[in-house]
């Protein structure tokens, strides 16, 4: 198996050209000749994480002049569109093209909180297995290659970057920067709640059903690219003496050629990936 051992940093991508990106869309102004409207948001499950430490409750209410997307008025409070699964105007599922014009009860759910009556009108894609993130996320990208998933990762990439190669690859963007999130061109992400590792790859494992998914050590942890078996005959001018007596199994980069065997790093790797495992019941699996 592969030998994990100190790494170079991640190869980067070639650069790509910038995409023309709009802004998240900011709250109408004030019209004169529309009557003043309250909306009342109830944000279920963990959502409230994303309404700040001074206003974090289940309800918070705006007061409208002009008639408003859903979308609009959900992100004003803090919270990511691709964050958001399900929504109920007074207790009807609508889209964020939704327009609010009079006074209305707004409940939002996130990914894997859907009543079940409703579960035909999600919002959101649960079972994506290419992702991309940031610069930021350096470590959940390894720990998330470590079990077989498709990670783009470029540590000097910039926002327009990122959103790029997300847009031409049918990516799903991994970032705790949730005005990144918010971007109009984003279609799928996550913004993990942790700023601990192990936890942030148990949240995206469960957030995107990936448990059964999981492939451990198949995939190039410096490149991403996939790993394949090779004989020792072919790469053992590339091994060290003692490698060479010792270990007869081994698999090499289809990227950058880097081989990996099940060296002196891979019992502690696979009590890390027996730890993530632990994380899931069986009803999760």
């Amino acid at each position: 198996m592969a030998k994990m051992n100190r790494l170079d940093p991640a190869a980067s991508w070639p650069d790509r050209a910038g995409l023309h990106l709009s802004t998240p869309t900011q709250m109408p102004k004030s019209s004169s000749n529309v009557s003043p409207f309250t909306i009342r948001l109830k944000f279920h499950g963990d959502l409230p994480f994303f309404l700040g430490a001074r206003t974090r409750r289940e309800t918070i209410e705006r007061a409208l002049l002009e008639k408003t997307s859903v979308k609009d008025v959900i992100e004003s409070c803090g919270v990511p569109h691709p964050e958001v699964d399900l929504i109920l105007v007074d207790g009807w599922p609508v889209d964020f093209r939704h327009t609010l014009r009079a006074d209305a009860d707004v409940d939002i759910y996130p990914v894997g909180l859907v009543p079940t009556c409703f579960t035909r009108n999600r919002l959101q894609v649960s079972n994506s297995t290419e992702f991309i993130a940031d610069g930021h996320l350096g470590t959940l990208t390894r720990n998330l290659r470590l079990l077989g998933f498709d990670i783009a990762y470029d540590p000097r990439a910039q926002d327009r970057q990122l959103l790029s190669v997300m847009e031409i690859e049918s990516r799903a963007l991994l970032t705790r920067d949730r005005r990144l999130l918010m971007h109009a061109v984003v279609q799928t992400g996550y913004c993990p709640r942790s700023q601990n590792a192990h936890e942030q790859t148990i949240e995206v494992v469960r957030r995107f059903d990936l448990f059964s998914a999981i492939t451990p050590f198949t995939r190039c942890l410096r490149c991403n690219a996939p790993l394949q078996k090779v004989a020792k005959a072919d790469i053992i001018e590339r091994l060290e003496p003692l490698t060479k007596i010792y270990y007869e199994q081994f698999r090499r980069c289809t990227g950058c050629g880097q081989i990996y065997w099940a060296g002196s790093h891979f019992s502690r790797l696979r009590t890390r990936l027996e730890g993530i495992r632990r994380q899931f019941s069986t009803t999760d699996v």
